[in-house]
């Protein structure tokens, strides 16, 4: 697994590199197909935010954590990359076996802004039940893919009532 831990506004000493790598690196453990691992820390006045993008065959596995301390902030996002790792071990299983789960979340929080950030990502086609899978890996309100079924790009998105919608394109 490549590992690359960078800085936002804060300069990567070799003992917190050293200590991100080692708690990023036991997820090797649970996931033998880890591609990469991002580990990003930055520093905003006593805010210290970490976040880790795990990247596993084509899907991305995404957690932050945001505390007082960096080291701390680093345990938070492990933990909670653990709880979104185990789920989406979970979900394979599932997936090998048949079975169905049904899905319920609590409705998404309304937030109100403006674009202040922009990302590029691989689409690779999926069914919208695996779009579904990728958002809440991502923890994430929706989901733009390549549906494999149409070869065109939708949408998936989490409904206030707590199920889920689907956006496509027609000819």
């Amino acid at each position: 697994m490549n590992i690359i831990v960078n800085g936002r506004h804060l300069e990567i000493t070799d003992a917190i590199r050293n200590y991100a790598t080692e708690k990023v690196s036991k997820f090797g453990k649970f996931l033998s197909n880890i591609n990469e691992a991002i580990v990003t820390l930055s520093v905003q006045k006593h805010r210290h935010k970490a976040e880790v993008l795990l990247k596993v065959n084509g899907v991305m596995i995404q957690a932050e954590g945001t505390t007082g301390e960096l080291y701390s902030a680093i345990d938070e996002v492990i933990d909670k990359l653990e709880k979104q790792v185990i789920k989406y071990k979970e979900k394979l299983h599932e997936k090998r076996k048949g079975e169905k789960r049904v899905i319920q979340h609590a409705p998404p929080q309304e937030e109100k802004g403006r674009i202040i950030k922009h990302k590029k990502f691989e689409m690779k086609p999926m069914s919208p039940e695996d779009a579904v899978h990728q958002m809440e890996l991502l923890d994430k309100d929706f989901f733009v893919f390549v549906n494999e079924a149409t070869d065109s790009i939708s949408v998936v998105y989490k409904r206030q009532d707590g199920n889920y919608g689907l956006i496509e394109k027609t000819k």
